[in-house]
């Protein structure tokens, strides 16, 4: 018989024959690492909280076998924890949904018979700062890079597909040379959320000139299609794919030493642009949602509103400064 520590989930004797990984399958589920290595360390926590021991698929199946009321009861009392601890709304919501997450793929394999509808998610009143930094910004950021070098023209390449096409770090280390057509001035992207449907987006001349530079300067041209675009050139990964924190470093590391005040990193630089498409062509949201590869035109509508709501208030503040 285990006996946890604290005992808010009643352990019966492990059965011989061992029941399905409800857990694994979740994971093997999740397309994003990220999402994968999220929902991971979530469950980790809501049964170290349980029964202080990793979520072994004995644990998970009994869990699993918990009657309604019980397993309302459990997870109730971890989201009051979880809360207690003054850990925000957003992180109560993530775990709450991986705990979620695994009760229904313990339905879908007959393994469990509860739902977890009763335990309500936090309200949240979400704001995303998405006015970025203007262009004169970024244009520091890359006036910086010494093009003259082959670190440099993968970098300038790199910056040019943040900003140009307002690209997300792991769709650029996704890239294959093979995705590239600088005939036709396009690449193909993984985009968040499409699976393995590869989209082909138009490059403006100079992001088409930075990468063909690259390629030329590494030498790359003439290899696979299926090797990476761009890769690592210090000693010990030399060739290896670029990882979306290296993207995030150089973003960083540019923005410092160019000055910038406001925290940047590779999605900054997205919001920056994606801003900066909203006023050029204002009104015009649906051209900006195309742009921005947003699935829903209102995610395009709160950056046009969190821009003018900054250009209205600053305009109403010196209007009434000025009275006296």
């Amino acid at each position: 018989m285990l006996t946890p520590k604290n005992s808010l989930l009643p352990l019966d004797r492990v059965s011989s024959s061992s029941p399905p990984d409800a857990m694994a399958r979740l994971l093997l589920g999740k397309r994003s690492p990220n999402t994968r290595s999220a929902y991971a360390h979530d469950l980790q926590d809501f049964f170290a909280y349980l029964v202080e021991q990793p979520p072994t698929p004995e644990l998970v199946a009994q869990f699993l076998k918990l009657e309604q009321a019980q397993a309302v009861d459990l997870v109730s009392q971890y989201k009051e924890s979880l809360i207690t601890k003054g850990l925000s709304e957003a992180t109560v919501n993530r775990r709450l949904a991986a705990i979620k997450s695994l009760v229904q793929v313990g339905r879908v394999l007959g393994m469990c018979s509860f739902n977890l509808d009763d335990v309500k998610a936090e309200k949240i009143k979400t704001y995303r700062d998405t006015a970025g930094v203007e262009p004169q910004a970024i244009a520091s950021m890359m006036k910086l890079i010494d093009t003259e070098t082959m670190i440099g023209k993968r970098d300038y390449a790199i910056m040019r597909l943040l900003w140009d096409n307002a690209l997300r770090r792991n769709e650029i280390c996704q890239m294959n040379i093979g995705d590239f057509n600088p005939h036709d001035s396009t690449i193909a992207i993984l985009g968040k959320g499409r699976g393995t449907q590869k989209e082909i987006i138009k490059l403006s001349r100079k992001t088409t000139e930075a990468i063909a530079h690259w390629l030329e300067a590494s030498e790359m041209t003439n290899a696979l299609p299926s090797s990476p675009l761009f890769v690592a050139l210090v000693k010990h990964y030399y060739g290896r794919r670029l990882t979306g924190e290296f993207i995030r470093k150089l973003v960083d590391s540019l923005a410092q030493e160019a000055g910038i005040s406001k925290k940047m990193s590779p999605h900054r630089v997205r919001h920056s642009s994606i801003t900066k498409a909203t006023e050029v062509f204002d009104g015009d949201y649906q051209k900006v949602q195309k742009f921005s590869r947003h699935s829903n035109i209102n995610t395009v509508i709160k950056y046009d509103d969190n821009r003018k709501k900054q250009e209205f208030q600053a305009t109403i503040t010196d209007t009434l400064s000025d009275l006296f």
